[in-house]
């Protein structure tokens, strides 16, 4: 469980709650019509611009806000030199007997192309295939609410045209002007809000999400070609810790 988008979500609607709370009563924010203009074109604009298979892919990518196992790269590397070392000794047929402690599906799925026979550069290709489509499914769910996050205000302000006419026509009646200007105005607040509290920030986190996930999976493929090679264990040591900052860089020659 990611607990910073939940506390940023917590935080940024609490707060807005308790400001609105000391100006008035909540229910003056919630608006039928306005909801229905704001949420009802959004959603008819993302499905003129996307399919309903990639809008329901995108709300499955969406759950990586919340739910992400980030690996520790330390720990992905000192195993990463554990199965190195033990190929070096015992061949790399061995590691077909680590596959059980591997949690890591990319990794488990490099260990079994390694110990099946595959060509350090045939691997490297394959798993760098698979890279690209999931970044691009990940590129695909950060642009839909990317979308999401440029229709929503523009609805708020059709919706603002349409409260503001209808204000105009029945501007003889002052009982029809409160109604009218609270569409106007809450139209805009809530496309504001759809913007730039929910789409944008959760965007955002996929595109950081997805940088590194890439990451730790290029990583296993640097790894596994480097076993694969019967490279020294000390220079693909060196050669993997240039994927982290030189402070967080832990030397399993050192346990």
């Amino acid at each position: 469980m990611d607990l910073s988008t939940i506390i940023g979500i917590c935080a940024a609607f609490g707060l807005m709650i308790m400001a609105i709370l000391q100006g008035g009563p909540l229910i003056i924010f919630f608006n039928v019509p306005a909801i229905m203009i704001v949420l009802g074109g959004t959603f008819g604009n993302t499905l003129v611009h996307y399919s309903f298979r990639d809008v329901f892919d995108a709300l499955k990518v969406a759950r990586k806000t919340f739910r992400h196992k980030e690996i520790p790269v330390n720990s992905l590397i000192i195993q990463l030199m554990g199965f190195a070392n033990k190929a070096r000794k015992e061949g790399i047929l061995a590691l077909e007997g680590s596959m059980e402690d591997i949690d890591d599906e990319f990794l488990g799925k490099a260990i079994q192309m390694a110990v099946d026979g595959q060509e350090p550069e045939t691997l490297r290709s394959m798993l760098n295939t698979e890279i690209e489509y999931i970044q691009l499914r990940h590129e695909q769910g950060a642009d839909i609410f990317t979308a999401v996050a440029s229709y929503a205000p523009a609805m708020g302000m059709v919706g603002t045209l349409i409260g503001l006419v209808q204000m105009l026509q029945t501007m003889d009646d002052p009982s029809s002007i409160g109604p009218a200007m609270a569409v106007a105005l809450l139209t805009t607040f809530y496309g504001a809000v759809i913007a730039n509290v929910i789409c944008s920030p959760m965007a955002g986190k996929l595109r950081n999400r997805s940088s590194s996930e890439v990451l730790i999976k290029t990583l296993i493929i640097e790894g596994m070609q480097s076993i694969l090679s019967g490279e020294n264990p000390r220079i693909m040591e060196q050669k993997l810790h240039a994927f982290i900052a030189p402070k967080l860089r832990e030397s399993s020659f050192n346990r």
